[in-house]
């Protein structure tokens, strides 16, 4: 099992490891337009191996695309990071035209590739990536249901003081911090719903922090965060490459699904070797229709915003 990581800043690089550490595929390549850069992320990960105990071949390339053939899945990370007060929508312009040369540049040397976009806007990119690609829709995918819901569950477990290992909850929805939609309704604690342990304020209080989640990291650490979105890739690559038949919240290219079409957002689907095995539609309450509904139209006024 061959993957490629496209961008070996923080969160690439700390994809890059999680996959490593987890020792499910043969091989990864980090490859990065900066000289040197991918291969210097690649030794001192190398470097690890014999500590953190795993056998994958972590090698680097400088933009050479040739490296990177037949990859079973390519990860796009490359793109420029958010800064403080910042939004997802405004990186749109630099990433757009990043994100179109890296992913038809895998696709020329990877055609039967799986496609996992995390770059930001990453709704919007995903669709992007659709547009350009020509790759069949259940081979492409946008990472950030997978990060919100473990920002999601991180929050609930703080409320209820409760181990994460006890709490599950889901994020659907576009990755944006208005666009996001955690369901409360589908949230639970060992199976009980966190509504019999907290107060509905509590609730919205944890709604509203998970929201922002990535914009408060932003705040405090200056840049966009990395441990937790490269091990949210890390759990979708596994997903795939070990066809695991995991459900995640993922961002896909919808056609009457949720009575929505012709736009990429967040919602459960079933990962395996195919890459998307089916779309997991579930039931809604009224307010979380509407907000799923509300925040698709904020992603396709930003897809509106795109050259293609």
């Amino acid at each position: 099992m061959k993957i490629t990581v496209v961008g070996a800043g923080a969160v690439g690089a700390s994809c890059a490891e999680y996959i490593a550490i987890k020792n499910f595929a043969s091989e990864v390549v980090l490859l990065d337009i900066k000289e040197g850069y991918a291969e210097g992320k690649a030794m001192d990960l190398m470097q690890c191996a014999s500590l953190n105990g795993f056998d994958t071949k972590i090698t680097g390339s400088t933009n050479d695309y040739s490296k990177t053939a037949n990859s079973d899945i390519c990860v796009i990370t490359s793109g420029i990071p958010r800064k403080p007060g910042m939004t997802r929508e405004e990186l749109i312009g630099i990433n757009a035209g990043i994100v179109k040369t890296v992913s038809t540049s895998l696709v020329k040397h990877s055609p039967n590739t799986v496609l996992i976009v995390v770059s930001n806007p990453m709704d919007t990119m995903t669709y992007l990536a659709h547009k350009v690609t020509g790759l069949p829709t259940h081979k492409i995918i946008g990472m950030g249901g997978a990060l919100d819901s473990a920002r999601f569950k991180y929050r609930l477990a703080e409320a209820l003081e409760a181990p994460i290992s006890d709490v599950d909850g889901m994020v659907i929805g576009g990755h944006s911090d208005v666009g996001m939609v955690p369901l409360i309704s589908h949230a639970t604690r060992n199976s009980i719903k966190v509504s019999e342990f907290i107060s509905n304020e509590r609730l919205e209080q944890v709604k509203e922090d998970t929201k922002v989640g990535g914009a408060t990291l932003t705040k405090l650490l200056g840049t966009s965060a990395w441990y937790a979105p490269g091990a949210a890739v890390s759990g979708l690559v596994q997903a795939i490459a070990c066809d695991q038949k995991k459900i995640f919240p993922c961002s896909v290219l919808l056609d009457g699904e949720y009575g929505l079409s012709d736009l990429c957002i967040g919602v459960p689907v079933v990962l395996g070797a195919n890459g998307i095995e089916n779309i997991v539609e579930i039931k809604l309450s009224d307010s979380e229709k509407a907000h799923l509904h509300t925040s698709a139209e904020g992603v396709k006024k930003t897809n509106s915003l795109l050259d293609v």
